[in-house]
């Protein structure tokens, strides 16, 4: 069942309420607001944990770059893309190694609903998708 209105907007104020200085989710701001929350004597407090729980999600994920990799991936490189997406979202990104074999060859970086692919996976699968995946 979806939230309404109401819960939504409250629970993405609660997430708002949940960032430090930095503007990344605080464990001890979210600690807090999880305790506010638990004292809601109200019907409607789990659908706000689940909408709350959801944009804060959403929120994490945009203050990392997942940086899945085929192969061995120096930690220069690593520290250069995530200065590369500090930059380009002009936020603190915080980098996450992934190793991903599936990927065969390359990198793949997620920052939110954001992806770039550079892998060979990734290229052979727009390549399927352009011919009809024959």
């Amino acid at each position: 069942m979806k939230p309404g209105k109401k819960t939504t907007q409250f629970a993405r104020q609660l997430v708002k309420l949940s960032l430090g200085a930095d503007g990344r989710p605080s464990s001890e701001r979210v600690a807090a607001v999880l305790v506010c929350v638990e004292k809601m004597k109200s019907a409607g407090a789990i659908a706000l944990l689940k909408a709350y729980r959801h944009f804060l999600a959403i929120e994490v994920a945009r203050t990392q770059a997942l940086i899945e990799h085929a192969g061995p991936v120096s930690d220069a490189i690593i520290a250069q893309i995530a200065a590369a997406m500090t930059k380009h979202y002009a936020r603190p990104v915080a980098p996450v190694p992934k190793s991903t074999p599936e990927l065969l060859a390359g990198l793949r970086v997620r920052v939110g609903d954001d992806v770039y692919d550079a892998s060979v996976a990734g290229s052979l699968r727009m390549l399927a998708d352009a011919t009809g995946g024959n």
